[in-house]
């Protein structure tokens, strides 16, 4: 079996695993039954790649969606590896490439749709399938996100072929994983992992709404040329929000349920080429997204649980350079997210497990310390330190004592029997006599005007953050009017006390975007951009599957000056340094002598250096050891037979091809030492 670290770093151009794929690949590579659940962008591809190329015969994939699939079969192409898919997309030449790869043994990995496993079943028994590998395996369980049926199909798949299987998802709880090790591996319990759920390279931040198209267009704004995603509650806001940020200049698409197959489609393979698009989305824009840079993702409205919003800023920094975050809330989506479970037609028991979910989000959001140690603490993880890479982080919140100010709105709640909304609570507090307050009586209660303290706005936020603290929920059954839950009485009888951040109070900062990298580097990352952009365009592939931006990010930090430095850079392996090396190191250091292809296969491995001594000694050595001999030299090739093999004897020198008797001995004693020097 090959070794995984010598392939990670030849074929996908890293030096090591991010933790715990180690384990994961070993354990998928000896054929153990595996059910690994680890982060979004946390390496999931890699840990049935690798394996794929250890093991004999072809790895069958099993993945959802088809943008997702020919985004992983072009860089594992690009990257010098024989991959393909069987796809509902594909040309018929596409499909007779991939039969007579099966067919010829030389395909490694093979993608296929589940709804193409039943055509596919007599195909693959036939095939040398040795590993069958399934994607998003959440989508095999009821209780999954995204239940697809025809995923039940694998296990008797695996059944009929005999091979091991190994099963990835980012997201699963116990109910899923269950169902899962049922479905998939027969009720047999696989070797479970269970990684972190840190993504520390993701910058989290929260804001309230204030004009949150003015909002959204000024994150961007900041961010202009970068690629990213901004998540609407509706399918009119995406293509309102995509209008608006065309006529700021941007590149940009909306994406929505409501669009034709095609016009999705469209959209995806746009969003996978193009390079700097705004895609404007509903959720139904998620799963499928594969792109690895994608810098910044926003939330124009609340998502609807901190699971989706975890799964959907996930999208973001997948090449783990440097991503950004921006979730917008208000008043409405928290009344929006409650109306809407419970009005929902789930039973009472999982109603209550939803407003968990939601008050999981709401605390996120209204939260007075490091985000990130409130987020991982939800999924059980425990942080001693703040993360350095949030809003919080970034600026202290300023808070206050607001145990006043909330029984105070609690009070006007309660005298009003429960039957109004914010703005008619707020009318109250700050003694504002409307027609609505006077026509009920309300100018006559003791709460009238005890809140000239506070300007409406800021009462607004007060609100805001009572519902996020769980103290009041919109009322279905009474249009959304406020009623105080069982959280909120300790506070009004003066039993429990709360603070409040003053911060939110005022109008919000305008967003700031963070460097990629040092002032000084950043002319070399634009100019190394534009050389993934030309390369990219020409060769009609998204400019990541070139080299992804912490690839270009490491090469503007560390400046390569030489073919076998730049094999050190992250991302960049022997296939890739081969094709566009040389191309990037004219970005960075000047025009480049021509390095002979055999030199430029072993560049950044220690053959490398042994070639470069054997050629100096063959330089001393051209006219013999006198200098007066008739000129004699090895090819390229041979000094890299040499160089990879290190022969250390006259023997075994000897079979180095081209190598004759006369090249031996003028030679041969240098190049020995050469090769016992290492």
């Amino acid at each position: 079996m090959t070794d995984a670290q010598s392939l990670l770093r030849s074929i996908f151009g890293f030096d090591g695993f991010r933790p715990g794929q180690a384990e994961i690949v070993a354990a998928v590579a000896e054929g153990e039954p595996v059910l690994a659940i680890m982060p979004t962008g946390g390496g999931k591809s890699l840990c049935y790649q690798l394996p794929a190329l250890m093991r004999d015969g072809l790895t069958l994939v099993v993945s959802p969606l088809i943008a997702l699939m020919r985004d992983q079969v072009r860089s594992l192409r690009e990257a010098g590896v024989a991959a393909g898919a069987l796809t509902s997309a594909n040309t018929d030449e596409e499909t007779q490439a991939v039969f007579r790869g099966i067919e010829e043994r030389s395909l490694k990995i093979l993608y296929l749709a589940p709804e193409r496993l039943g055509s596919a079943a007599g195909v693959l028994r036939r095939a040398d399938v040795g590993l069958i590998a399934v994607d998003e395996a959440h989508c095999v369980s009821q209780w999954g996100h995204d239940f697809r049926p025809d995923y039940l199909r694998i296990g008797e798949l695996r059944r009929s072929l005999g091979v091991p299987l190994a099963a990835f998802t980012a997201t699963a709880d116990a109910e899923t994983r269950a169902e899962i090790v049922t479905r998939l591996f027969d009720g047999a319990e696989p070797r479970m992992f269970l990684q972190g759920f840190d993504r520390p390279n993701i910058h989290l931040a929260f804001r309230p709404k204030d004009k949150p198209r003015a909002q959204i267009l000024a994150f961007a704004a900041a961010r202009k040329g970068q690629p990213g995603i901004v998540y609407c509650g509706t399918r009119a806001k995406t293509e309102s929000l995509a209008d608006a940020l065309g006529r700021e200049g941007h590149a940009v698409a909306a994406y929505h349920g409501g669009m034709e197959a095609g016009e999705r489609r469209a959209v995806e393979e746009r969003f996978a080429i193009e390079d700097g698009l705004i895609v404007c989305a509903t959720v139904a824009f998620g799963m499928g997204v594969d792109k690895p840079d994608i810098r910044w993702v926003a939330h124009a409205d609340l998502p609807k649980s901190i699971e989706s919003y975890y799964q959907e800023i996930g999208r973001a920094g997948r090449d783990g350079a440097p991503a950004e975050t921006m979730t917008l809330y208000g008043p409405d989506d928290i009344r929006l997210r409650r109306s809407q479970i419970d009005e929902g037609t789930a039973p009472p028991e999982r109603k209550a497990a939803d407003h968990g979910r939601l008050n999981a989000l709401l605390g996120l959001a209204e939260a007075l310390g490091c985000r990130r140690r409130k987020l991982l603490g939800y999924f059980g993880e425990a942080v001693a330190e703040p993360c350095g890479n949030c809003d919080l982080c970034d600026r202290a919140p300023e808070t206050f004592d607001g145990t006043e100010a909330v029984r105070m709105a609690l009070s006007a709640c309660l005298r009003t029997e429960e039957r109004f909304g914010t703005g008619h609570l707020i009318d109250i507090l700050v003694g504002k006599a409307t027609a609505k307050v006077t026509e009920r009586g309300h100018d006559g209660l003791p709460t009238f005007g005890v809140g000239r303290a506070y300007q409406p706005r800021q009462w607004q936020a007060i609100f805001r953050q009572m519902m996020g603290h769980d103290l009041v929920r919109p009322d279905p059954e009474r249009f959304g009017a406020l009623r105080m839950t069982g959280a909120a009485r300790p506070i009004l009888r003066g039993e429990a006390a709360i603070e409040l951040r003053r911060d939110v109070l005022s109008a919000p900062d305008r967003p700031v975007a963070k460097q990629m990298v040092a002032d000084e580097d950043a002319p070399l990352l634009s100019a190394l951009k534009a050389k993934r952009r030309a390369l990219a365009e020409a060769a009609r592939v998204p400019a990541y599957v070139i080299f992804t931006d912490r690839s270009l990010i490491e090469m503007a930090e560390r400046r390569p000056g030489s073919l076998d430095e730049m094999a050190g850079i992250s991302g960049v392996g022997a296939t890739k340094l081969e094709r566009y090396g040389r191309a990037f190191l004219e970005v960075i250091a000047g025009p480049q002598d021509e390095t002979h292809p055999a030199r430029r296969k072993i560049a950044g491995s220690a053959a490398g250096g042994i070639y470069d001594r054997l050629a100096e000694a063959q330089a001393r050595l051209t006219r013999g050891a006198d200098g007066t001999g008739k000129p004699m030299s090895c090819t390229a090739s041979t000094l890299r037979w040499i160089a990879e093999r290190r022969p250390g004897t006259q023997d075994a020198l000897s079979r180095a091809p081209g190598l004759s008797a006369a090249k031996l001995d003028r030679f041969g004693e240098a190049f020995l030492e050469v090769c016992r020097a290492g």
